[in-house]
């Protein structure tokens, strides 16, 4: 069977559909490509023989539009889209974005927040006893007790607060099979417990601790920050699918979440039977007249060649999400899949990106981890490598040589990111040759996030003596093969372990190095990471040391201002950083200052109040924008008391002139 799954019930009539065994609503507009999950699961289960029609964006002010299909004959499938929903509707400073790019259009408002949950609900409404299966990254980061960045609080399980029966978390290619055979053989949804990748609520003790850890309870991570961070912490060294354990997290009257252990990754045979179902690849045409979705316009011309991550980095979900162990496609797979791509009428010849979440992980980090593993008590690349790392660019190389000798194919970018400290691990220099020479279009993006040791050691990342040893070897590459290329770093402020101090030395790195960042990241608290975890807690939960944490959003706004200090907009945060941090050398006209002296007699007064502040300890969040707030009102009434004594004068001076 081809073309696009079932959307309306016309469709599905027109299959010679009586019943679908699963209605699959998502909050994403249909996109039937390989890059979005959706469309993985659908397919999957359609290629195992099950009936799915697709239930995209549904009008959830209307619990009525869940039954555009009718009760299906197995369950429900649900999932917020490519994205948490409330990180797709919200900036990190909680502002509603004006775009969704997973919507028709690129129009906002087509899914609610907190959409899983919402979904969910409308489908209890009319359909009371119907298994309800929740997946994607909303459900997969929130399936156990976790801090919610927008509601500043912990908040349940996921599976609790919409009512489902199962999440499938992570990768849920195997386990939403595993589920729907379950289903079809008979299986009630409330006695399939025992499928690995899926959390499921029991009543039963028994049941939730066989084989299991207890984490702290939901109360004691509510109200206890240091219990919050054991327990995450916990759930961070359970996350392989060879070494997990069992979890469970109880609940007031006597009820259990329990998370089953991670499914085992895919091997490469089954991956590229994934990537190879009948994908339409690309949006349903019944949005054509709203111009499409542009989401697809990142992935449409990519090919996906690994999943996992061992980088580690702390402010990224990957780890809870695929794993730390890389899978990857064959080479006959993905050149299947680029020879699709040239045939495409839109396709002009070139691959935008070849890769995973970081492209140049082709395999596992060492021979262990394809049986044992990845090791819980240590990372692969932090804050040194590992002796065990297996660090080869060979099989990459060989990959994109195969590609960009493809006919119609003019240029290969690799977009998805270089790990440069896995780079400059490799002593052989030719995949950074190759790199610069014909995968680089002018100027290469990577990530050093930060350039402070404290706060690239929160972060997971390398000193930064590491990324600068990659910058001489880039450069000195560009020259040797003739060619004028640039770096372009991403650069995250107000991460924890950032203080005003660290943002500072920030600043004076970018000074030295020239460089000007037209965009920062302002670290953005996401369910299910480590970085988060330290946020809310103040805690590293490796370490259970207290961390240096920005929440207030001067503060913050502080520290993204310092980055960009060449940007005149941001003159007075950064002249307020300066003077707080104790660095008004930097103000000035010398070589080495970050901006010039607008009023030098006004800056000596900032310095003496912010002393006087210091002093007393009363320049906190509430009182000091209390104070700014006090110093303009008291500026205000005299400015008045100023017009009124003016006008008093003419008024008497007219007077005077008529006597």
């Amino acid at each position: 069977m081809t073309g696009f799954l079932p959307v309306c019930r016309e469709d599905m009539e027109a299959e010679g559909i009586k019943q679908p065994d699963f209605v699959y609503v998502i909050g994403d507009a249909y996109v039937d490509h390989p890059s979005f999950g959706h469309a993985v699961i659908s397919r999957v289960l359609q290629a195992h023989g099950y009936r799915v029609c697709i239930l995209a964006q549904p009008d959830w002010k209307n619990p009525d539009s869940i039954a555009e299909f009718g009760m299906p004959r197995l369950g429900f499938l649900v999932t917020a889209g490519n994205m948490d929903s409330m990180v797709n509707h919200y900036s990190v400073s909680k502002k509603r974005r004006a775009a969704d790019a997973y919507s028709p259009g690129g129009v906002m408002g087509r899914r609610p927040d907190y959409a899983t949950i919402v979904y969910c609900k409308m489908i209890r409404k009319v359909y009371p006893q119907i298994p309800i299966i929740i997946g994607g990254i909303e459900a997969s980061l929130r399936r156990l007790g976790h801090y919610d960045y927008w509601s500043d609080k912990v908040r349940r399980s996921i599976l609790l607060d919409c009512s489902a029966d199962l999440i499938s978390y992570g990768m849920g290619e195997r386990s939403i099979v595993e589920i729907a055979d379950a289903l079809a053989a008979g299986i009630d949804v409330s006695d399939i417990t025992f499928i690995k990748g899926t959390v499921f609520r029991t009543r039963d003790h028994a049941l939730a601790s066989e084989d299991a850890l207890q984490l702290p309870s939901y109360d004691q991570i509510r109200l206890d920050k240091a219990a919050y961070a054991k327990s995450f912490f916990i759930q961070y060294r359970n996350t392989d699918p060879f070494g997990g354990k069992r979890l469970y997290e109880t609940y007031k009257g006597g009820l259990y979440v329990v998370q089953n252990p991670p499914a085992i990754p895919l091997g490469q045979m089954e991956m590229d039977d994934v990537y190879e179902l009948p994908y339409m690849r690309t949006y349903h045409p019944s949005y054509e007249a709203a111009g499409g979705v542009p989401a697809i316009q990142e992935v449409r011309f990519s090919l996906t060649s690994s999943r996992g991550c061992f980088g580690g980095c702390s402010f990224c979900a990957l780890t809870f999400h695929q794993g730390r162990i890389i899978r990857s496609r064959s080479h006959a797979s993905i050149l299947r899949e680029a020879e699709t791509l040239i045939r495409e009428p839109d396709f002009k010849g070139y691959i935008h990106d070849v890769g995973g979440p970081t492209a140049n992980f082709r395999h596992p980090a060492c021979d262990k981890q394809l049986t044992k593993g990845a090791c819980a008590d240590r990372q692969c690349l932090f804050p040194s490598p590992c002796p065990n790392l297996n660090v080869d660019h060979r099989d990459y190389m060989e990959l994109l040589r195969k590609l960009r000798s493809l006919n119609g194919v003019k240029k290969v970018f690799i977009r998805s990111g270089i790990r440069f400290d896995y780079l400059i691990y490799d002593k052989n220099r030719q995949f950074l040759r190759e790199l610069c020479e014909y995968h680089v279009s002018g100027q290469l993006k990577i990530a050093p996030e930060h350039i402070s040791d404290a706060v690239l050691e929160k972060m997971g990342k390398p000193p930064v003596a590491v990324y600068e040893k990659f910058v001489r070897a880039y450069e000195n590459m560009n020259k040797k093969i003739g060619k004028e290329q640039y770096l372009v770093p991403y650069l995250m402020s107000s991460h924890p372990g950032s203080g005003l101090k660290e943002a500072v030395e920030l600043a004076e790195f970018l000074r030295d190095k020239g460089y000007v960042p037209q965009q920062v990241q302002d670290f953005y608290p996401t369910p299910s990471t480590i970085s988060t975890c330290m946020y809310y807690t103040g805690l590293d939960p490796r370490t259970m040391q207290p961390v240096t944490v920005a929440v207030n959003p001067h503060e913050k706004a502080m520290q993204r201002a310092l980055i960009q200090y060449r940007n005149p907009k941001n003159y007075d945060l950064v002249k307020e950083a300066l003077i707080k941090a104790g660095r008004t050398d930097l103000i000035g006209d010398g070589k080495k200052c970050l901006i010039g002296v607008r009023n030098f007699a006004g800056l000596r007064e900032e310095q003496r109040n912010y002393k006087n502040a210091a002093k007393k300890k009363d320049y906190g969040k509430k009182k000091d924008s209390g104070n700014r707030k006090d110093s303009g009102k008291k500026k205000d009434s005299g400015k008045k008391q100023r017009k009124t004594i003016k006008a008093g004068r003419k008024h008497e001076a007219v007077r005077n002139r008529r006597k």
